[in-house]
């Protein structure tokens, strides 16, 4: 009797640990998200301003292709969506927010361009990590942070401020919105500022 208590005991002692060691592995696979802690609000001197003629860029896409700003003019009005860094947990919060709110950039004629320092492979897997977005997502990365820098975006860590860009179908900034790096922009201000646009 006592041996087979003895190996009841070992195997629920194995069985014990291997769920532990399942269950934590199934944490970190639920939250792959870094968290930087309080970051300096902004970090940056923007070089543009509203009125001025848009900064052309040419930059890789997640999907593979390359996107340039320039194609749209005539044809679309422009948000450009630059956030800091993947896997942070505002920047993982914001974009897939502006899923449910296509309609609104429609509705005003805008593509929407979400825009970041890092390089293709994290942003492929973090995008689908996020889930399906409407919009592309393009990397920065190489010159590194070279757009940001054009828009006066860029921090001293090489990483980009929360900013947005609205350009209209000419390739004009129409307005800019630079906010509180820890802070996602609120939906009322795009609104407010998408109002801006005429249609293309």
């Amino acid at each position: 009797m006592g041996w087979r208590f003895g190996i009841f005991c070992c195997v629920f002692m194995a069985l014990c640990t291997l769920t532990g060691s399942v269950g934590r592995g199934a944490e970190k696979q639920q939250a792959p998200i870094y968290d930087p802690g309080r970051l300096k609000p902004t970090d940056s001197q923007l070089k543009v301003r509203a009125g001025d003629p848009a900064p052309d860029f040419d930059l890789p896409a997640v999907s593979g292709k390359r996107v340039r700003l320039s194609d749209y003019r005539g044809r679309s009005n422009v948000v450009l969506s630059f956030v800091p860094a993947a896997w942070t947990p505002v920047c993982s919060d914001q974009w897939p927010g502006y899923n449910i709110a296509r309609d609104l950039f429609e509705a005003h004629g805008a593509i929407l361009l979400g825009i970041t320092t890092d390089n293709i492979p994290s942003l492929f897997a973090w995008t689908r990590q996020m889930g399906a977005l409407w919009f592309p997502v393009l990397s920065d990365f190489w010159p590194h942070g070279e757009t940001a820098g054009q828009y006066g975006v860029l921090r001293s860590d090489g990483t980009a401020e929360r900013a947005l860009f609205f350009i209209d179908h000419e390739g004009i900034i129409t307005h800019i919105h630079v906010g509180d790096i820890n802070v996602r922009p609120k939906l009322e201000d795009i609104v407010t500022a998408l109002k801006t646009f005429t249609p293309p």
